[in-house]
């Protein structure tokens, strides 16, 4: 059974849950304290059709908030009218400029609105490690920045079953590739068979990670594979991840999937307005937390990022202090 760990990092600014199993990074979470909470995955609102899309099959829906709108996929005869009140769910978080993606509930009145908001990050840990014990402090944001890392990474290598993985989004889909690296002296065949085997365990785990989804294709070690051990590993490998369809095996070795979108991809969120002073402040916390001897730690930032630090850094206490006296894109800390 594999060991669990979850850390819960909330910050000024933004919060952060964390799931590592066997050491490493599963699942990462980030909620933004400027989100909207109309369009975070889980909330119950109220909207209103602002325009039907035949040809997308669909609607946008006003959620009171502004644009982007959410939209609505419907069926053929379901077709309410612009104007039309209803009750809905948010099923997918806004990602590449586009809106929320929400499934109907029933009809509703009033103004759009939002009628509860979905689970935070504590709760969402909670339902995905159930009786896990929650790690805060100098632990959890370490455990944030490793999650970051690999959220962001483009592969991974196991050097103990030859695998070396490469992952990357396109507009299309997502490509994944699984390299297999033969020992000398051992079966090929094994050896190629563990490393896809891995491989597919890593890409659920990455894909997972960053909250990605959509079509994925994935290029397998050989092309002489056993189509049925294939499938079955790769849907051992994406048991945990809820809507995926697995499709049939290339005679080539390409073996295509379906994810559902859920969360804002991960890439999106860090490269979001504010990221830099959120990064900034992250390492200041943990500095203040390895070195409680030290009276003073001083924050040095551009002049254009004091007005987004200066509120956050007055919640860390009298040692943490602010200069606006560096470069553009330029943060460092000094005692004192």
């Amino acid at each position: 059974m594999a060991e669990v760990e979850v850390f819960l990092d909330a910050a000024p600014g933004e919060t952060r849950g964390m799931i590592f199993r066997d050491g490493r990074a599963w699942t990462l979470i980030i909620h933004r304290d400027d989100d909207r909470p109309e369009h975070r995955l889980g909330a119950r609102v109220v909207g209103r059709v602002a325009r039907l899309a035949p040809a997308l099959r669909g609607a946008f829906i006003d959620l009171g908030c502004g644009e982007p709108f959410g939209f609505l996929a419907l069926g053929k005869a379901d077709r309410p009218a612009e104007g039309a009140k209803l009750e809905l769910e948010v099923t997918a978080e806004p990602r590449e400029r586009k809106g929320p993606v929400l499934r109907r509930l029933g009809e509703a009145g009033g103004a759009p609105r939002l009628l509860s908001p979905g689970p935070d990050v504590a709760d969402i840990l909670n339902r995905q490690a159930p009786g896990a014990a929650v790690v805060t402090g100098a632990p959890a944001i370490r455990a944030a920045l490793e999650a970051e890392e690999e959220a962001l990474s483009g592969g991974m290598i196991a050097p103990e079953v030859g695998l070396d993985l490469a992952i990357q989004r396109t507009r299309a889909l997502i490509a994944v590739d699984i390299d297999h690296a033969p020992a000398a002296g051992r079966d090929s065949r094994k050896g190629r068979e563990a490393a896809n085997r891995e491989g597919l365990r890593q890409a659920a785990r990455l894909l997972g990670l960053k909250g990605w989804g959509g079509l994925v294709v994935i290029d397998l070690a050989g092309v002489d594979l056993h189509p049925e051990t294939t499938l079955a590993m790769a849907r051992q490998a994406f048991a945990g991840h809820e809507g995926t369809a697995v499709g049939p095996l290339s005679r080539f070795g390409l073996l295509q999937l379906s994810l559902p979108w859920r969360r804002t991809p991960a890439d999106e969120r860090l490269s979001a307005p504010g990221t830099p002073e959120i990064a900034a402040l992250r390492r200041l916390r943990l500095a203040l937390l390895a070195d409680r001897a030290a009276p003073r730690l001083t924050l040095r930032c551009p002049p254009a990022s004091a007005g987004v630090l200066s509120p956050w850094l007055a919640e860390l206490g009298p040692r943490a202090h602010m200069a606006t006296d560096a470069a553009p894109g330029v943060f460092e800390i000094k005692e004192g």
